[in-house]
């Protein structure tokens, strides 16, 4: 176990494979970052905003993100840092959280209360036409999604419950079917999530200082010790497991809390599927 990128994040969340970089975010800092793929090395800063950013997902345009931020959704221009918000939908009491484009380039984010009030968490979907549609509500922390690569099932967390939802969807439509059961953490919560090439899901674990990985019937078939208590979000590079941490809420940090970690992992996964925008 190694640190791959010794920055010190807050929130560090949405680790995606982009244009064969490490990409993820910082979330209460607004910080967009970037660290090399195939080598340990510093962070860089892409772009900073005024608001909390949840996640991101490539456009078609280098440099051109969208963008879960704030109390909605916005194209990030990575040059300027500026925001062109498409839409708005939360109070001002809640933020958006963690998200991901599914293999159909639909981006779906949650969205959760500052205070983590019970059932004020939203799933929201972003389509090629930028509309916004609310898919789920009365969840608390919805983290993840995750996709197989055929774009039929869909994983999601709730943290807060310490379990992981599965979704049947209708890759035409995005349309959900009714959510079941897939696997609840007792020791920890359940965090960023990614699938892989054998449809396993990698699942980083907040307050448990590891990563599980789930065969596709839920049953835990690996688990991989972390040296920081709260990993946040998994990216799997040529066999290589990578994973955001973060320093919230602890005090007084321990050395590595709000580092990026690498693994051997003898597993490989999809790079992020970008948003059908020009």
């Amino acid at each position: 176990m190694n640190v791959w990128c010794p920055t010190t994040c807050e929130l560090g969340e949405g680790a995606r494979w982009v244009g064969g970089r490490l990409v993820f975010v910082d979330i209460l800092a607004g910080r967009l970052l970037a660290a090399p793929a195939d080598r340990p090395g510093p962070a860089r800063v892409l772009a900073q905003v005024g608001v909390p950013l949840g996640a991101v997902a490539p456009t078609r345009t280098p440099g051109r993100w969208l963008a879960a931020a704030g109390q909605g959704f916005a194209l990030l221009d990575e040059a300027s840092g500026t925001l062109d918000w498409i839409a708005r939908p939360l109070p001002a009491t809640s933020r958006m959280n963690d998200g991901v484009c599914d293999p159909s380039g639909r981006f779906w984010a949650g969205a959760m209360a500052y205070d983590a009030t019970p059932g004020a968490g939203v799933l929201y979907r972003v389509g090629a036409d930028l509309t916004v549609t609310t898919v789920r509500t009365g969840l608390t922390i919805p983290n993840g999604p995750a996709f197989t690569a055929d774009g039929r099932t869909m994983y999601l967390a709730d943290s807060a419950e310490g379990r992981i939802d599965r979704y049947a969807v209708d890759p035409a439509t995005g349309d959900l079917g009714e959510p079941s059961v897939f696997a609840t953490v007792t020791e920890g919560s359940p965090d960023g999530m990614t699938v892989d090439d054998e449809d396993h899901l990698w699942v980083a674990v907040w307050g448990g200082s590891a990563v599980h990985r789930y065969a596709p019937d839920g049953r835990l078939v690996r688990v991989v010790p972390l040296p920081t208590p709260q990993p946040t979000s998994v990216c799997l590079v040529d066999g290589r497991l990578l994973v955001t941490s973060a320093a919230l809420g602890l005090d007084p940090p321990p050395p590595g809390a709000g580092a990026v970690y690498a693994v051997d992992a003898a597993a490989h996964a999809r790079p992020a599927t970008p948003f059908p925008l020009g």
